[in-house]
């Protein structure tokens, strides 16, 4: 058992990994960040002919069939493929070996993953296969692996870790919440090092036709869909889809420090709050939401004119960009004018639960060498999205210390993490 510390130990991010619709791996990721490169296509992995909406930001190139035997290849959802890849290359990156580790150090060693889905699109295929009359397509494992929980089992049974093996699932917060939470644990003594982000692939068809149903998908860039996500733009129309993993190393700085491990970020500070208001919908107001970042500040002790880079929630919806500027306005009073922002969607859609761990695999660009990535397809001046959004071309050279990253979700919660340079 740990002992009660004196004081909270600082906590650091020591490898990063990820998968997305615009690069595989950490440093393909930050090409297409710079290059504002867009991952939005024509959906591929079903047919689209008659649907509404036809695009998303898939990863057609991923071989999930990689990170996994072929006999388990039917028993999972895609989700663990994707979260496989990116930890690998996470703990890879952070210069571990967990299974070199004894069990006492596995034993505080954990996993905290965010999803929203989870293996939704994976139930959604088994049970076509029972509707349809293909029971034997079906896998054994259909209900533990429609379950959120067996996503972070899976790696926790492929690194042997033995600490906590948690999911978090909190709509589109989920993975900022996620590795706040995993850093919690870490600074107050409960473990020593955790695998933490977030994963997620929606791109099935019932799950697109849901979406569509709620009119939150645009409809207006089938035939364009490297424009189609489009945050803050006065004439955006909607959220594309998008799925994807980022997934980090976290241990505290005095472990990292004695391997002589390279840090990426402090995790700094954390602030959750509720608009308890409506199921999908933002209060006009936006005060809970610059709450929860007034909140994760004052956590990491730093003033609003301390923070250097906001990396937006940006969904691309008419309702969501104006509320979010309302709260950033709130919440930097004005500050809000001095900040250079940036939407991490315009460029890989909205992955849903994963989108926080995006936003932050953007941050850490940021803090690495000083680059902002663009907010891309931000065309058209909107008078009440009127901040600088780093608008179409990625923002060099800066000098970025501390970073606030902003999320906002279903059920009207909102997150906000803040990372800074040792």
């Amino acid at each position: 058992m740990f002992e009660q510390l004196k004081a909270p130990r600082r906590v650091v991010i020591t490898g990063f990994g990820c998968v997305t619709p615009i690069g595989i791996g950490k440093d393909a990721f930050w090409d297409g960040l710079r290059e504002g490169r867009s991952g939005v296509r024509r959906i591929e992995s079903f047919d689209v002919s008659d649907s509404a909406v036809q695009i998303a930001a898939e990863i057609p190139e991923f071989d999930w069939r990689s990170q996994l035997n072929p006999k388990d290849i039917k028993h999972v959802p895609r989700t663990v493929p994707l979260a496989l890849a990116a930890a690998r290359e996470a703990v890879d990156d952070s210069g571990l070996a967990p299974l070199s580790l004894s069990r006492e150090e596995r034993q505080s060693f954990g996993v905290v993953l965010g999803t929203g889905g989870g293996g939704l699109e994976f139930t959604e295929r088994q049970y076509r296969f029972w509707f349809e009359g293909e029971e034997k397509k079906a896998s054994i494992y259909t209900i533990p692996s429609s379950t959120h929980g067996g996503l972070s089992s899976e790696l926790s049974m492929v690194f042997g870790l033995h600490g906590l093996s948690h999911i978090v699932s909190t709509g589109c917060t989920s993975s900022t919440d996620a590795i706040a939470y995993a850093a919690q644990h870490i600074s107050l003594g409960r473990q020593d090092k955790m695998l933490a982000g977030g994963v997620d692939s929606p791109i099935a068809r019932g799950i697109l036709e849901g979406f569509n149903v709620m009119t939150v998908l645009t409809r207006a860039w089938n035939d364009q869909p490297e424009r189609a996500s489009r945050p803050f733009s006065k004439d955006r129309s909607g959220i594309v889809i998008g799925e994807g993993s980022w997934i980090y190393v976290l241990e505290t700085l005095e472990s990292a420090q004695e391997r002589g491990a390279k840090i990426y970020a402090e995790i700094k500070g954390y602030g959750a709050t509720c608009d308890a208001y409506h199921r999908v919908r933002l209060e006009e107001d936006a005060i809970e939401p610059a709450r929860a970042m007034a909140i994760a500040m004052a956590d990491a002790n730093v003033r609003p004119e301390e923070i250097d880079h906001v990396n937006l929630h940006g969904t691309s919806t008419q309702l969501n960009d104006r509320i979010e500027t309302r709260a950033i306005r709130n919440a930097f009073n004005s500050h809000a004018e001095n900040l250079r922002m940036s939407a991490t969607k315009s460029q890989v859609g909205h992955p849903q639960g994963a989108s926080g761990s995006a936003g932050i695999g953007s941050a850490l660009l940021a803090l690495h060498d000083g680059t902002i990535a663009p907010t891309i397809n931000l065309d058209i001046p909107d008078e009440e999205c009127d901040l600088d959004y780093t608008p179409n071309t990625a923002a060099n050279g800066q000098e970025i210390t501390t970073v606030l990253c902003n999320c906002i979700g279903f059920g009207s919660k909102n997150s906000a993490l803040v990372i800074g340079k040792i």
